[in-house]
């Protein structure tokens, strides 16, 4: 019994009889095209190629899993972090839609500091988004850092070598990082912003849990008030960061705090949960979705109110225990007047924490509440 034949790759068949280096050289330029064409778990081969448009207004997505993916709307999406189970089906879907698909980046801030360490983790990273057919990287690190320290540095060092090495690697890849809704070391971050938006290709600023740290009175207040947050992307600009670096992260989830005590003007004491040097923050109270949000707001002792002075929305109610209880939160509303801010002051885009938080049911009033918290990311002015 005879082995079947392999046919060679048509290319190989036209090269010159006896001359092998060049079809080697030709096979090692297909070996990759081939490799894909064989491993790649998408219907169409050309799905599993990094996406190389840079489109001009970005809509960053994180995604935690599951399904609900199948439901965004994906006219408006550019890149999708993974913050969740890697899923194929949706490395294959958004790349369909020509939306970029990243990895979620986190590591020690004590072991990188270490450049050895720095290099390998980075191998690492980047053989997973070959592996999986993803177009670059989300950097997520929150961890207290001290000025000028070699933790500084290191970090810096991290970012900059993260993106040369996928740059290099991944034709077209994306190397972003997050950072807090100001640059005034919150929470002891204490990062060196400049040389990190420098280094990357943008920054997605996180403008929400802004009641991390406390230092008035301990009262409820909005996740993310205008003011506040607006006042946090002039800080950076100021600092010399272009706002074609800077894409608005929205929260689609709010805060359910426990009230110590309810006034009749709506002012909720919290307890005192301290957090990095503060006396207060939002650690008391708990997150909420925005989809819990909304079926909530109809048993609520007060209906959905509105903060001037924050911009932000609010309501009351009461627990089967007799407590009060104040729910922070954004909506279109509030959502809007940000919109309209990165349009404004050319910001390079917005994004949420996180695309989860809808609810994607065919239900037909959540429906209509979650097309409006998509339509709202790209207001027509």
């Amino acid at each position: 019994m005879s082995w079947p034949q392999l046919r060679r790759p048509r290319l190989l068949a036209r090269a010159p009889r006896g001359d092998s280096r060049l079809a080697l050289l030709l096979l090692l330029a297909l070996a990759p095209l081939l490799a894909a064409g064989t491993h790649c778990p998408c219907s169409e081969p050309e799905l599993c190629s990094p996406i190389q448009h840079r489109p001009d207004f970005e809509v960053f997505v994180f995604d935690i899993g599951g399904k609900t993916w199948k439901s965004y709307d994906w006219s408006q999406i550019t890149t999708v972090a993974v913050f969740g189970k890697y899923d194929s089906e949706l490395m294959c879907y958004a790349h369909s839609k020509g939306a970029r698909v990243v990895l979620k980046g986190d590591v020690s801030i004590k072991d990188i500091i270490d450049p050895t360490f720095r290099t390998s983790w980075i191998a690492q990273k980047l053989d997973l988004a070959k592996t999986q057919y993803m177009d670059g990287i989300n950097i997520d690190i929150e961890q207290e850092v001290t000025c000028l320290s070699p933790e500084y540095d290191a970090l810096t060092a991290l970012v900059k070598e993260t993106t040369n090495s996928f740059h290099r690697e991944i034709e077209g890849s994306q190397v972003t990082f997050d950072v807090a809704w100001s640059p005034k070391n919150i929470d002891r971050r204490c990062y060196n912003y400049t040389g990190i938006a420098d280094a990357c290709d943008f920054l997605f600023v996180m403008s929400y849990d802004e009641q991390s740290q406390i230092w008035s009175e301990c009262i409820a207040a909005a996740n993310a008030p205008y003011n506040q947050t607006v006042t946090g992307y002039r800080d950076y600009i100021k600092m010399g960061i272009n706002p074609k670096k800077l894409v608005m992260g929205i929260p689609w989830y709010g805060y359910d705090y426990t009230c110590l005590n309810l006034s009749e003007d709506h002012v909720c004491t919290i307890a005192k949960v301290p957090f990095r040097g503060a006396p207060c923050s939002d650690a008391a109270g708990h997150q909420v979705p925005y989809k819990t949000i909304m079926k909530q707001i109809n048993s609520s002792i007060s209906g959905s109110q509105w903060n001037k002075e924050q911009m932000a929305p609010y309501y009351n109610y009461k627990d089967h225990a007799g407590y009060f209880h104040q729910v922070w939160y954004d909506n279109p509303q509030s959502i809007s007047l940000k919109a309209a801010y990165i349009q404004n002051y050319g910001l390079l885009g917005i994004g949420m924490w996180n695309a989860n938080c809808l609810d994607y049911s065919k239900d037909a009033i959540a429906k209509q509440q979650t097309e409006e918290m998509w339509k709202v990311l790209k207001p027509k002015l």
